[in-house]
């Protein structure tokens, strides 16, 4: 089969090499509706950048590394993660990169090792996803190479980063929970383990306030350790009538225990959950939760980070991306039970 060429790409078109090279290498000189175009002509005609070639030309790998902490990748967050990770690749491959994903174990972690991706020089950029320890951050940030986090931030670092709207996502969750009756509400998450489980706490507790219910320490549930290990869940003596979880998986592994407790979800306790990811669709039943938008998040990240390969130097902060309240069946209103 003979070879697609660049210019076999622009005869298709009728536009120049040039203006060929330049959407496929992601430079200036060509609108938006065009580059795309030329990007999707030159993948249905198979034609493939000699990123090889442009690399040695431009002194870069067209790598993109994307590191978790293995803690992350166990059941639900496993799914979650990788779907992020495919979403990035997409976008990635769209723009000349490859993506390459690395785990970091906690005793990385804690002996501050770098990953190979970053000692062997293979990568142009970072993206890290989930949460890392603040000492280990600043040892990647030292590496000098681009990076953006995603799905987390750290407030001692001065580091671009995309999240969901975690505070109003969960204001807007507990607010529902409250509308359906509700007045002893418990969250369930460690607000020292993560960013984003504090900022559910925060968007819980704004809730409380601004419905005039008191917050009951006895309500708060831990539900992992600092270094993001779960532990057993341990239901209050005086049980609440719902349940705000920090995410689907905890939801889940709640209602279970509730089940096993003999308590019947939502018609003797009600529980909800956040992030809308594979759990929440097929849990039994359903999960009444907070989509977070993947999508957006991934593609918000990859650009971000490309630009700052490309030489924009102009910070991108901290971008908050919103979710989207789902109500499905595990949440009942009180007057049922009466």
């Amino acid at each position: 089969m003979q070879k697609v060429k660049m210019k076999d790409v622009a005869d298709r078109l009728n536009i120049s090499t040039v203006t060929v090279s330049k959407a496929l290498s992601g430079k200036e000189g060509v609108g938006d509706v065009l580059r795309e175009q030329v990007k999707k002509t030159a993948q249905e005609m198979g034609y493939r950048l000699n990123t090889c070639a442009k690399a040695l030309k431009e002194g870069r790998n067209y790598n993109i590394g994307v590191l978790v902490a293995n803690c992350f990748m166990d059941g639900a967050y496993d799914t979650f993660y990788l779907k992020m990770y495919q979403n990035i690749t997409q976008i990635l491959i769209r723009h000349g990169y490859s993506c390459m994903l690395e785990l970091i174990t906690g005793s990385m972690e804690k002996e501050l090792v770098l990953p190979k991706l970053i000692t062997a020089g293979k990568v142009d950029g970072l993206i890290l996803m989930g949460q890392f320890p603040s000492p280990y951050l600043l040892k990647i940030q030292e590496a000098g190479i681009h990076t953006v986090y995603l799905d987390f931030y750290d407030k001692s670092l001065d580091v671009d980063a995309v999240i969901t709207d975690s505070v109003y996502g969960t204001y807007l969750l507990t607010n529902y929970v409250i509308s359906q009756g509700h007045r002893k509400i418990a969250f369930v998450g460690n607000i020292h383990a993560t960013a984003s489980i504090l900022d559910r706490y925060l968007g819980y507790y704004r809730s409380l306030l601004v419905n005039g219910i008191e917050l009951r320490q006895d309500y708060l549930i831990s539900d992992r350790r600092e270094s993001g290990q779960f532990i057993d869940l341990r239901l209050p003596e005086d049980m609440p009538t719902a349940f705000v979880c920090n995410c689907d998986e905890v939801a889940y592994t709640l209602m279970k225990k509730l089940k096993a407790s003999g308590y019947c979800v939502p018609e003797d306790v009600s529980v909800a959950g956040f992030d809308n990811y594979v759990l929440g669709e097929y849990s039994n039943p359903r999960l009444t939760t907070v989509e977070v938008n993947l999508g957006e998040m991934s593609t918000m990240a990859a650009d971000i980070l490309i630009r700052k390969i490309q030489g924009e130097h102009r910070p991108a902060g901290r971008k908050v991306i919103d979710g989207k309240l789902i109500i499905r069946d595990s949440v009942a209103p009180i007057v049922d039970r009466i």
